[in-house]
């Protein structure tokens, strides 16, 4: 009887969460008029934000990965003093909110040590273009980095200690055997981190701001559109960021079996 009542009551409790998410989601989707969602999708302002969404995300994904392939094999394959310390803090911003994190990275390039010495080269980081490719590679590299660490470390060192015997040095070892065997999860590490960075709002909102048609990513496009009332140009926004979710969630599915988070 008391095994029936425990199976009953967690059934109860994902049904009821899982049924109120997909609600949520098929209100957003079915909520707008089509010709409102054509028109919104095919405006100025959402194109502008779709192509600088893209070319940001993935400018902000080959930074992201190769930071991921760096710390996520250091962490994976060496102990060192510290070596717990170094994976909390790299971990640290995905218990940070965006809002925060973003807050950081303004005092970091701004007023400080650094902004002061990037300032006096020319580069004025904060509320322009490249700061929300430094948003997002702040925001998305921990997911990114996590995922390439478990990869990594589900590759026995046995491969790396025989191509070594063979002939190899420690770099020809990674990247003739570690790299290749973890393929996979490194692809899923760049999907993660492709989504994250599209879908960044709170880190580019503080660091890059909020411009109409200047630094106006997707999440930003929503956020304005919000503000102005203008709830089909939101919605549609919205959809757009799903779709992106949605397929980077499948793929990462389909590529989970050789990653052990």
């Amino acid at each position: 009887m008391g095994s029936r009542i425990f199976q009953s009551t967690i059934i109860t409790i994902t049904v009821l969460f899982v049924g109120l998410l997909v609600w949520s989601i098929v209100s957003l989707v079915v909520m707008p008029e089509g010709s409102e969602v054509v028109e919104s999708a095919l405006s100025e302002e959402m194109l502008y934000s779709i192509r600088l969404s893209l070319i940001t995300s993935l400018l902000s994904v080959a930074i992201v990965m190769a930071l991921s392939v760096s710390i996520g094999y250091l962490l994976a394959r060496f102990q060192f003093p510290g070596h717990d310390v170094l994976r909390t803090i790299v971990d640290l911003p995905m218990a940070f909110p965006e809002l925060v994190l973003g807050l950081c990275l303004l005092l970091l390039f701004g007023h400080s040590i650094l902004g002061d010495a990037l300032e006096r080269l020319g580069l004025e980081l904060i509320f322009s273009k490249p700061a929300i490719v430094i948003a997002q590679v702040f925001t998305a590299a921990p997911y990114a980095i996590r995922v390439a660490y478990s990869s990594f470390r589900s590759v026995s060192k046995r491969y790396e200690m025989v191509a070594r015997s063979l002939g190899y040095g420690h770099f020809g070892a990674f990247w003739k055997v570690v790299l290749p065997m973890s393929r996979g999860g490194l692809f899923a590490a760049a999907v993660i981190a492709f989504a994250r960075c599209m879908g960044c709002f709170g880190t580019v909102l503080i660091l890059a701001g909020g411009t109409r048609m200047f630094t106006e990513t997707l999440p930003i496009t929503l956020y304005l559109n919000i503000s102005y009332g203008n709830l089909a140009m939101a919605m549609t926004s919205g959809m757009i960021l799903i779709g992106i979710s949605l397929g980077a969630i499948v793929i990462f599915e389909m590529l989970n079996r050789e990653v052990v988070l």
